[in-house]
């Protein structure tokens, strides 16, 4: 089943009600946030590493008009052919485009977010080309016919019976099983294949040096350096928001990218992409041809805002999700959209629009956790607000987001224009006051979502005004019957 931010509340309600959705998500988040608390065992080193790459981070979005000619320039004099795309759909017809120029049909591809932003894998299976994940997480929800669950962990909604049982139904000859090394060789066994027929590699990025002209693509398990290396060409697609200025600011984002992903040092693999082979070379020296698709689909909107335009500081590590009390209890599905939790919530109007998301801003308890381990400084609380407000506004509605004021509800904003007529005007709030005493017994029975888990707030017998003025009113009787003495 596809999931939609459009009925995210229902989503997240089925959620909720999964025990082993429930289950598989509590165990892997406190794993997580574990090996996250093992490598930062300092926090003043943590927040030194932090303040160095907020800073590297906002340096390249207050330059990054700049920094994208640049990096086309480096990326061209390599021998890298840049493509940009304004939107998903521009962005799947130019990956089309060149699968089509090299007669392509068998296509491998490295875990990539910003290819399941655009929904490329459905855009080439409509039309005839066999894309094939090779991340084995990817790879098992691909099989599983899902959609990742976490940016990190695409399966991490998945324990080792499920998996088994799904290798066993959709791979011809295999057995089932819940040993885990097996169901990695059964993985590894199948993707083997693929990799040797395949014609066209395609990956993401985690960051594009201007300078260089280079292309960083961090992995654990080798199948990004098969993907961009084995098929005679690379096709790597990035979010405009990945470039960095320098080499140089690498290595402080990766140290933090790796830390708060997956709680490791360093990833097995850091591959540094500067261009396809050299004449002369041979095959297995690379792909005879790489080319760069740059991706916009909302992210100008939010660079036009100086403060929605710290989303785009995200280096996709996925700690904010780790540590997140909503996204640990409902999981990755329930959000409806391929950014799930905090990041995703401020991510995704900018994408979809406020109209498709506007319910994903409210899905916070505001704790802060997510901001508090955030590798780049991101205040996704203060912008979790300013999305709640940009939801509900009414005629001074922000154009600056699509679907401002989406959420703005006409028999709420009556409700408060008349509360604010009935404050300024003290008969006619003591009027509604009394009222709302006497139907205090009945208010107990009106069912609304916040006593669906929260005992229901009733008003108390008497007003503040009838109290005060019963009080006054024995205070002058007992000095009275003083006086008469």
């Amino acid at each position: 089943m596809h999931s939609t931010p459009t009925a995210f509340k229902a989503q997240a309600k089925a959620a909720l009600a999964d025990p082993v959705i429930r289950q598989n998500f509590r165990g892997a988040m406190d794993f997580l946030r574990g090996k996250r608390q093992g490598v930062f065992p300092e926090q003043a080193e943590f927040k030194a590493l932090q303040a160095c790459a907020e800073t590297i981070k906002q340096q390249a979005l207050d330059d990054l008009p700049q920094l994208l000619e640049l990096l086309e320039q480096n990326c061209t004099r390599n021998g890298i052919q840049v493509h940009w795309a304004e939107s998903a759909q521009e962005a799947n017809e130019i990956i089309d485009g060149l699968i089509d120029q090299h007669d392509g049909t068998q296509v491998v591809k490295g875990k990539s977010m910003a290819t399941e932003e655009i929904e490329l894998n459905d855009y080439l299976g409509a039309r005839g080309k066999d894309c094939i994940e090779t991340d084995m997480g990817e790879y098992i929800v691909q099989l599983a016919g899902e959609h990742p669950s976490h940016i990190i962990m695409p399966a991490i909604h998945k324990n080792a019976e499920e998996i088994g049982q799904l290798f066993h139904e959709k791979v011809a000859g295999v057995d089932y099983t819940t040993d885990v090394d097996t169901l990695i060789n059964i993985g590894r066994t199948q993707l083997r294949e693929r990799f040797m027929a395949a014609d066209i590699g395609i990956t993401g990025v985690n960051f594009a040096v201007a300078e260089t002209g280079t292309l960083c693509l961090v992995e654990n398990e080798g199948n990004g350096r098969m993907v961009s290396t084995v098929p005679s060409v690379h096709i790597a697609v990035s979010g405009i928001e990945k470039v960095i200025a320098s080499l140089q600011d690498t290595p402080p984002l990766l140290s933090l990218l790796t830390r708060s992903a997956t709680g490791q040092i360093i990833t097995t693999y850091f591959n540094m992409i500067s261009g396809p082979r050299g004449y002369g070379e041979a095959e297995r020296d690379g792909p005879k041809e790489v080319h760069l698709v740059l991706i916009d689909n909302g992210r100008t909107q939010a660079y036009a805002d100086e403060q929605f335009r710290k989303t785009l500081s995200c280096i996709r590590c996925g700690a904010c999700m780790n540590h997140c009390p909503v996204y640990t209890r409902i999981g990755g599905h329930a959000y409806g959209t391929v950014y799930p939790g905090p990041i995703g919530q401020i991510i995704s109007p900018h994408l979809l629009g406020l109209e498709q998301t506007n319910d994903l801003p409210t899905a916070s308890s505001l704790c802060g956790a997510c901001e508090e381990v955030c590798p780049v400084n991101i205040p996704i609380p203060n912008l979790l607000q300013r999305l709640r407000r940009q939801s509900n506004l009414g005629r001074e509605a922000s154009t600056g987001i699509r679907g401002a004021g989406s959420a703005r509800s006409g028999l709420e904003a009556l409700v408060w224009k008349s509360w604010r007529w009935a404050c300024c005007r003290p008969w006619a709030y003591g009027v509604v006051t009394r009222v709302v005493a006497l139907a205090r017994p009945l208010l107990g029975l009106v069912k609304t979502p916040w006593n669906k888990g929260r005992a229901t707030p009733r008003p108390a017998p008497k007003t503040l005004n009838q109290l005060l003025k019963h009080r006054a009113t024995g205070s002058n009787r007992t000095g009275g019957a003083h006086g008469n003495h």
